[in-house]
């Protein structure tokens, strides 16, 4: 069995954020990688110890400054690492296009399984992993919560706000992890020592796509609270009604 799985690299949620001039200052990020895509990452690994012959290939869209979450990748447990290039990854539809594109290039057909994080938690669009299954033509199903694979069946469980979601698949498919799918790994010295030996492999994600996104400028959203005390309840009565409440 051959899986791939898509890895994001997104500012720790400690970090703090500054907008200077309309654009983010990210001079304080601390950058790591994207918590679902652990999920899908540790998911993906799972597998591969459960079935002989299954090999975990890890992809991330971006420049040089991704190996670092493309070797923790190695270090969890990933046979390759793949770096693909040219793609916008402030755009979700180029992302996509990009991921696709080398993802096609790589295997002689399609992975039977493609992971990806539910969304980056840096802009939580969500919408890479659906965009990707339709351009590469296969099943996907989001937010996975549980997953069983028997006798080449997947089955599948995703939340929703009325209960419990189960679907049946059949390779090749993909899924996005939500949390709670599993409980990722951590990564001792040993493995990630190894994985610093290990080589990341450039992939061409060049794609013709224009971005349907443009950000233009950010704001800070500022919020003024004010506070005010009342002696009685009819004294908060006349406020809703001169406030349009009651």
């Amino acid at each position: 069995m051959k899986i791939a799985v898509c890895i994001n690299r997104v500012p720790d949620t400690g970090s703090r954020i500054d907008v200077r001039q309309g654009i983010i200052d990210s001079s304080r990020f601390n950058m790591v990688m994207n918590p679902y895509d652990e999920y899908a990452l540790e998911e993906a690994v799972r597998i591969k110890e459960q079935h002989a012959g299954t090999t975990v290939s890890a992809f991330s869209a971006g420049g040089r400054d991704h190996y670092d979450v493309l070797r923790k990748a190695l270090a969890v447990g990933a046979d390759a690492a793949y770096l693909v290039e040219g793609g916008n990854n402030g755009d979700s539809y180029v992302v996509a296009a990009s991921l696709g594109k080398a993802i096609k290039a790589l295997y002689s057909g399609l992975p039977d399984l493609v992971f990806c994080g539910r969304e980056s938690s840096d802009c939580n669009r969500a919408q890479v992993p659906l965009m990707l299954g339709e351009m590469l033509g296969i099943a996907a199903v989001s937010a996975v919560t549980k997953l069983e694979l028997l006798d080449g069946e997947l089955k599948v469980w995703r939340e929703t706000e009325g209960g419990m979601e189960e679907y049946a698949l059949r390779a090749p498919a993909l899924l996005s992890a939500e949390k709670g799918l599993n409980i990722p790994r951590k990564t001792n010295i040993k493995a990630v020592m190894k994985a610093k030996k290990q080589p990341v492999i450039h992939l061409d994600g060049s794609v013709e796509e224009l971005p349907r996104v443009r950000y233009e400028e950010l704001q800070t959203l500022t919020r003024d609270r004010k506070c005010r005390f009342l002696d009685t309840e009819k004294e908060l009565v006349a406020l809703l009604h001169a406030k349009g409440g009651l």
